[in-house]
């Protein structure tokens, strides 16, 4: 999801059950989201959607390694605690405080939190823009990833314009409304875009 700060980017959270439409209906395999209660929608939120925020979220008196063991303590069908940590690159760190990480090592283990859940659906809400150029290439290239290994819906709302050609499909929002949709016959490695 392409588009300028304030388009509308981020209404797209409300397929993650975070906020709700004001007109028209929305579903997700089959279950009607704009229809649902907020039991169902936190249901909907703990089983089916992941969400990366640009401010990582993290839980500051846990270890990293600590704030991605307490997803996968909490998930239906969890991934090895292990494995969604070296989906994201796990380095050296993952024993010091959020406080101790740099901003793309704290983004990468909200990543690792995120997907140890395996989620149906991942969204990811400008989780580049605080981060310097190698560490977005790095963060981009485990998102990437996880689409492909885990089949995870991938959606990435961003105002990057660099990042469009790593995608499947190019949705461009103005004022909240798309204005234009975009297919990608072949995805660009995250290391080949140009910035």
């Amino acid at each position: 999801m392409l588009g300028a700060c304030g388009g509308g980017k981020s209404t797209l959270n409300i397929l993650g059950g975070l906020d709700s439409s004001t007109e028209g209906k929305l579903g997700f395999r089959g279950n009607p989201l704009s229809e649902a209660s907020e039991a169902e929608l936190t249901a909907h939120r703990c089983d089916v959607v992941g969400f990366v925020f640009q401010f990582y979220n993290l839980i500051p008196s846990p270890t990293a390694r600590e704030n991605v063991g307490w997803m996968t303590g909490i998930a239906r069908d969890p991934m090895s605690l292990e494995e969604a940590l070296s989906l994201v690159g796990r380095d050296e760190r993952t024993d010091h405080f959020p406080a101790q990480l740099s901003g793309g090592e704290q983004q990468r283990v909200a990543i690792a939190r995120t997907i140890a859940k395996r989620p149906g659906v991942l969204l990811c809400d400008e989780l580049t823009g605080a981060l310097d150029i190698r560490t977005v290439i790095t963060v981009l290239g485990g998102i990437q990833r996880i689409n492909r290994e885990l089949g995870t819906l991938t959606v990435i709302i961003t105002h990057n314009a660099a990042i469009a050609a790593m995608a499947d499909r190019v949705s461009s929002l103005s004022d909240g409304r798309l204005t234009r949709e975009k297919t990608n016959a072949t995805r660009a490695p995250v290391s080949s875009l140009e910035w």
